[in-house]
């Protein structure tokens, strides 16, 4: 039977140019790999004076995005699609109360997203749909010229994650991942204490997307066709590792000076989503086809030991009845730093260290872009500022040329994370190599600029 993930899977290996679908070395094979066919780390594409985007998906995270980024000058809004016309309306409403011209509308099939990513007037494709789309919208935007922000994961599968690196190796445009927790204010503090020595050698991190959606995934309405839920059913692993693992992945320059290497991965069994299917087929039969049915287990943690000997622990547990934590742990020869439960504390020996203390490391150790941005991102909003500095980070990095801080081998690598612990849960934990998406290229490659050098020009309207 074809399903719709096989589907979308087929329909981007027949875009022009593609490599086939399991062309890629084994993820087991200990032999030599392909060169990269271009280092998108580091890469800086020509300048646009104006980044004219077009919207694919218009629920919760795609509308969000419509009224953050239309909030940022040197920016149109050029295109809208959603297969819901109301969703399309709605952000057009947005755009006209924001004083900005109409975008062009997508809306009323499956497949209109097709039609904007052939759009010639584009720049950018900013993609919010349900992870299954994210690879082949993505795919398809960068042959035909866009530059690609994919919601997370940006892939759910291997093969997946390769097409996106050979897409964009190939076509030479940027496909990021747009995981917002990189861009929230205590990771990027961390991140440039690590940069600055105050953890000495790393030698542990943790993150974690632990988050009670229970309620959400078994509901009718909060997610389009209950995608959400669907993806909860048959698959075991860390389905949603990026939130966490992105911010402490950079602390590790990951891809930038040091790799992932191998991972093990295990998991609960369920002992809730079974029993909450139950007891709403109790009450209405629609939920009798979803009792019985081989839900992932509450609780997955993966470890991930590096090339360089550090430990990275991902936890992901969407439905046991917990507070929501990320963990965001880095620990460090001379210091350690813990976010949850907030706020974030820093630790140079056994204890804590003073509030008054604390203030002065921010003040020390804030960053560039959280000077330059982070108040008026506070106001504009997006998880509490952090989504409007990711959308501006972008946007100044493609208007001024600059590499951006997230790229393709970023996504693929986060990404991969879901269907490796998949197979190393299948294999009762056993251990599993992790791909190097930028083929030996993490030996040289730089990490994450933190300065904002040569960009900061671009504008945000008054609040």
């Amino acid at each position: 039977m074809t399903t719709r993930r096989n589907f979308l899977k087929n329909i981007t290996a027949a875009g022009a140019g593609m490599v086939a679908v399991g062309a890629h070395p084994d993820i087991l094979s200990d032999g030599s790999v392909q060169p990269a066919q271009f280092n998108m780390s580091g890469y800086a594409a020509p300048k646009l004076e104006t980044v004219r985007i077009g919207f694919v998906g218009l629920g919760n995270r795609g509308s969000g995005a419509v009224r953050r980024i239309a909030n940022i000058e040197g920016i149109e809004i050029k295109a809208l699609c959603d297969k819901i016309p109301e969703k399309v309306a709605a952000s057009q409403k947005v755009l006209a109360d924001s004083g900005l011209a109409e975008a062009r509308s997508y809306a009323g099939s499956e497949n209109a997203w097709k039609d904007l990513c052939a759009d010639p007037n584009l720049d950018l494709v900013y993609i919010c749909t349900p992870w299954d789309f994210h690879t082949p919208m993505a795919v398809t935007a960068m042959l035909a010229g866009k530059h690609a922000a994919t919601e997370v994961p940006a892939a759910t599968t291997l093969d997946e994650c390769w097409q996106l690196v050979e897409t964009s190796e190939k076509t030479r445009k940027h496909c990021m991942m747009l995981e917002n927790c990189c861009y929230d204010f205590f990771e990027l503090l961390t991140l440039n204490m690590v940069r600055n020595g105050l953890f000495g050698d790393l030698v542990h991190v943790e993150g974690a997307y632990i988050h009670d959606l229970l309620d959400s995934n078994l509901s009718k309405t909060a997610y389009s066709d209950m995608w959400r839920l669907k993806e909860n059913i048959g698959r075991n692993g860390n389905l949603y590792p990026t939130h966490g693992l992105g911010p402490i992945a950079q602390c590790l320059d990951i891809n930038r000076g040091d790799r992932m290497d191998y991972l093990v991965s295990m998991q609960s069994l369920d002992f809730n989503m079974g029993p909450k299917a139950r007891l709403l087929a109790a009450d209405d039969d629609f939920w009798n086809g979803y009792v019985g049915r081989p839900y992932r287990g509450n609780m997955n943690n993966s470890l991930i030991k590096t090339v360089k000997g550090r430990t990275m622990l991902i936890q992901h547990d969407v439905s046991s009845p917990r507070p929501y934590s990320r963990l965001h742990i880095v620990s460090g020869s001379k210091a350690y730093a813990q976010k949850y439960p907030e706020p974030g504390r820093i630790a140079l020996g056994h204890d804590w260290i003073s509030e008054a203390e604390m203030k002065d490391l921010e003040e020390k150790y804030t960053t560039p872009l959280v000077r330059h941005v982070g108040e008026i991102a506070k106001k504009i909003g997006g998880h509490g500022g952090m989504d409007f500095i990711m959308d501006w980070r972008l946007m100044d990095c493609l208007r001024n040329g600059l590499p951006l801080d997230q790229d393709v081998y970023d996504a693929a690598l986060w990404s991969s994370i879901a269907p490796l612990s998949e197979k190393s849960v299948a294999k009762r934990s056993a251990s599993i190599k992790v791909p190097d998406f930028t083929r030996g290229n993490w030996q040289t490659n730089r990490p994450v600029d933190l300065t904002l050098e040569g960009g900061a020009t671009t504008g945000v309207r008054a609040h």
